[in-house]
């Protein structure tokens, strides 16, 4: 079992930056894929960015590419996603979820789901 809370998420204006930080609760954390997805009012949960236990498997969404960052510290169970430049776009319920085969990436069956943050990007 895995809890996962997310945190760092506000209102920024457009061409700011966010890191947001994801707390996992387990004992296992050191074994899973951690992913970060999104979800923008109105449409579809989408993938943002990947990355495998190791830590230097990463995946990343075309549309964040060059703008954002995930990253991992297994001896603290934190994932992070610091997030530069970013645009109204980018305005979503942010979402951490863990990987429990190390699959990672946008079509790896996520078990485990955090409730969210708030990211707002005004222009």
């Amino acid at each position: 079992q895995v809890q996962l809370v997310e945190s760092g998420g506000g209102l920024v204006q457009a061409g700011g930056s966010l890191r947001l930080s994801c707390a996992a609760i387990t004992r296992t954390f050191r074994y899973y894929a951690m992913g970060w997805f999104r979800q923008a009012p109105g449409k579809e949960r989408e993938f943002v960015a990947a990355v495998r236990w190791t830590g230097s498997g990463t995946s990343y969404a075309d549309s964040v590419k060059g703008r954002f960052t995930i990253s991992r510290d297994n001896a603290k169970n934190m994932v992070y996603l610091q997030m530069n430049s970013l645009k109204p776009e980018d305005t979503a319920v942010y979402y951490c979820a863990a990987d429990r085969w190390d699959i990672g990436g946008p079509d790896a069956e996520y078990d485990y789901w955090g409730r969210g943050t708030q990211v707002t990007i005004s222009s």
